[in-house]
């Protein structure tokens, strides 16, 4: 077996890295997820599809950002960054577990943060695979541990929440107006992929501006608001659209975001933990949820 070559990913080579990362993520939820919980699924062809599509996407507007390791021909792993303004932003990152422990993960990290040597701050989502955090942290970033909230939603509970619509691309400008006052830079492109795969809602007042991308579980995939107040009333949005006696997951909440924890209390969810929002030069962003790769 000869050495891994690192170089720029291609379009031909997203089926193999989107299956790679769809094994090691599953591994690392096998090892990580609490036994109470039923067995974590792999990741099914539908969202496989969806990755593939952000990573394409991420070959157009930031080609520098991604790449691969090939050992023999047959590619190992890889990683994607995009930069968004003066953020750097680790989307996916993953090695084929039968090469990890080798040296492949710091030589695609190295050229994924080479991407973002221009920028102010950097974000990503890890999960809680102890060499991973490892190696994050040995590459500058701090770790903030997440929590999610998980069960069904006391219907009860739910208030009425007043002033929030639903969201189109017309509100892209509001959107990235947001992103910067919350986490320090806009989504910008990244919106238009969003708004492809989750519905959006919106709220823009006086007292408060924010929106929230929801999945078909009714769960907040990404979330921002310029108060602890609007977000709250957003969660509370996207949490009435779940299906009563339905299992809801809101994840990526750190601790910085305790607005999250009272909502999710209320609706009768459990609190648990599961891995880290990895940063450097900033701190958490709040009223926020990020998302899983777009941040």
């Amino acid at each position: 077996m000869s050495g891994a070559l690192v170089r720029p990913m291609r379009e031909d080579d997203l089926e193999a890295f989107g299956e790679i990362t769809a094994t090691s993520y599953h591994q690392v939820d096998v090892r990580s997820y609490p036994r109470s919980w039923p067995d974590p699924v792999r990741r099914p062809p539908g969202r496989t599809g969806a990755w593939i599509d952000r990573t394409r996407a991420a070959l157009v507007t930031d080609a520098g950002g991604c790449w691969v390791a090939e050992v023999d021909g047959e590619v190992v792993g890889g990683a994607v960054s995009r930069v968004r303004e003066l953020m750097w932003i680790l989307a996916s990152f993953a090695v084929r577990p039968d090469h990890q422990g080798q040296g492949i993960g710091a030589q695609l990290m190295a050229a994924a943060l080479h991407h973002g040597r221009g920028c102010l701050r950097g974000m990503f989502a890890a999960s809680a695979d102890p060499g991973a955090a490892r190696r994050y942290r040995l590459a500058g970033f701090d770790l903030h541990p997440q929590m999610l909230l998980r069960g069904a939603v006391d219907r009860s509970a739910i208030p009425v929440v007043d002033r929030v619509r639903e969201g189109t691309a017309a509100d892209i400008d509001l959107l990235d107006s947001v992103d910067r006052r919350t986490r320090g830079a806009a989504h910008l492109s990244d919106h238009e992929l969003l708004l492809a795969q989750f519905r959006l809602v919106v709220t823009d007042h006086t007292t408060g501006s924010g929106y929230a991308y929801v999945d078909d579980d009714g769960a907040p995939t990404l979330l921002a608001a310029t108060n602890r107040r609007t977000a709250s009333g957003l969660m509370w949005e996207a949490l009435a659209s779940s299906r009563p006696d339905a299992e809801v997951s809101v994840q990526h909440i750190t601790a910085a975001n305790q607005w999250a924890l009272d909502v999710g209390l209320a609706a009768r969810l459990a609190i648990h933990q599961n891995g880290y929002l990895c940063v450097r030069r900033m701190k958490p962003p709040t009223p926020y949820l990020h998302h899983g790769s777009l941040l």
